[in-house]
C-alpha cells in the first residue's frame, strides 16, 4: 500500500496540473472566438473568388496561356503541409501528418517536396529525411494570422511554381474548421488553378445546379489574370491558415477540457485512497494503544 505522504504529493501534483489545463482551456476559448469570426468572414470571399475565376478561366480561348493556369506534367509535386507549432491539441497534428504520409505513399512514384508551415510537421518529416523545400515556423503559433504572413508564403509558392519548371503541381493539406469538436482534413490542389468552376467545394452549401455567368472583359484576359490569379492563391493560403488556427484552438480547447475532467476524476480517486490509508493508519494506532493497555 502506498505511503500517505506519497499520495499527498501526487494529489498536489494532479491539482496543479488541473489548474494549468483549466487555464489553457480558457485561453484557447478566447482565441477560438476571434479565429472563428475571421474564418466565417473569409470563407464566402474565398469560395466566390475561386468560383468566379474558375468559370472565367474555363471559358477563355484555348490559345490563351498563363503560368498559373497551364497544365504541366505529372512528375514533381510540391506539398504545403499546415500544422501547429505546439502540441497539447489532441489528434490535430497527428491527423495532418497522417494525411501527409498518405499523400506521399499514394504518390510514391512522384518526386515530392514538402513545404511545412508549422513546427510539428517540419520536425516529423525532417526526422524521416524527407525533401523539404523550406519551412515557415511561428506563423500560427500566436493564435492569429496576419495577411502579410500569408502573402509571403503565397508569393514563395508562386515563385517556386513559375520559376522552377520542374514543379508540375502544388497541393495543400490543412484542417478545415467545422465546430469545436469537429475538424476535417482537406487535401486540395492549389496550382495550377483549375479551369472549371464546378470543382469548387463549398462545405456548408447545399447541392445546387451551377449557374454560368457571362462576363464582359474591360481589359485583355492576360491583364486580368495576371492580377487576379496571384490574388486567388494568396486568398486560398490565407484562408487555409485561418482554418488551421481555428481548428487548432478548437482541438486544444477540447483536449484541455478532457484533461481537466480526467484530472478531477483522478483527484477524487486519490482523495478516496488517501482517506482509506489514513483511516487504516488511525485504526492501527488505536489497536496498538488498546493492545498495550490490555497488556498492562
Amino acid at each position: 500500500m502506498p505511503n500517505l505522504l506519497d499520495i499527498r504529493r501526487r494529489l498536489k501534483s494532479v491539482k496543479n496540473t488541473q489548474q494549468i489545463t483549466k487555464a489553457m482551456k480558457m485561453v484557447s476559448a478566447a482565441k477560438l472566438k476571434r479565429a472563428q469570426t475571421r474564418v466565417v468572414t473569409a470563407r464566402p470571399f474565398a469560395n466566390k473568388m475561386t468560383e468566379v475565376l474558375g468559370g472565367l478561366a474555363d471559358r477563355t480561348d484555348e490559345n490563351f496561356h498563363h503560368p498559373l493556369l497551364d497544365a504541366r506534367g505529372d512528375e514533381r509535386y510540391l506539398l504545403v503541409l499546415v500544422t501547429a507549432d505546439k502540441g497539447l491539441c489532441g489528434a490535430f497534428n497527428t491527423n495532418l501528418i497522417k494525411a501527409g504520409q498518405a499523400f506521399v505513399a499514394k504518390n510514391s512514384d512522384k518526386q515530392i517536396e514538402i513545404l511545412p508551415v508549422g513546427r510539428k510537421g517540419r520536425d516529423f518529416f525532417r526526422r524521416r529525411a524527407a525533401t523539404l523545400a523550406g519551412e515557415y515556423i511561428g506563423v500560427t503559433g500566436k493564435g492569429r494570422v496576419d495577411f502579410s504572413e500569408a502573402l509571403d508564403i503565397a508569393r514563395d509558392i508562386i515563385k517556386r511554381f513559375t520559376e522552377d519548371e520542374g514543379i508540375d503541381k502544388v497541393f495543400i493539406i490543412y484542417n478545415e474548421f467545422r465546430s469545436v469538436l469537429q475538424q476535417r482534413v482537406v487535401t486540395e490542389q492549389l496550382l495550377p488553378v483549375a479551369r472549371d468552376a464546378s470543382t469548387v467545394e463549398e462545405p456548408s452549401a447545399s447541392a445546387q445546379p451551377l449557374t454560368l455567368v457571362d462576363y464582359i472583359y474591360e481589359q485583355p484576359p492576360a491583364e486580368i489574370f495576371s492580377q487576379l490569379l496571384p490574388r486567388l492563391v494568396e486568398t486560398q493560403i490565407f484562408r487555409a491558415l485561418l482554418e488551421s488556427v481555428a481548428s487548432e484552438q478548437g482541438a486544444r480547447m477540447t483536449a484541455m477540457d478532457s484533461a481537466s475532467k480526467n484530472a478531477r476524476e483522478l483527484i477524487d480517486s486519490l482523495t478516496l485512497n488517501m482517506n482509506r490509508v489514513r483511516q487504516a493508519a488511525i485504526t492501527n494506532e488505536i489497536i496498538e494503544v488498546v493492545s498495550g493497555a490490555a497488556a498492562l
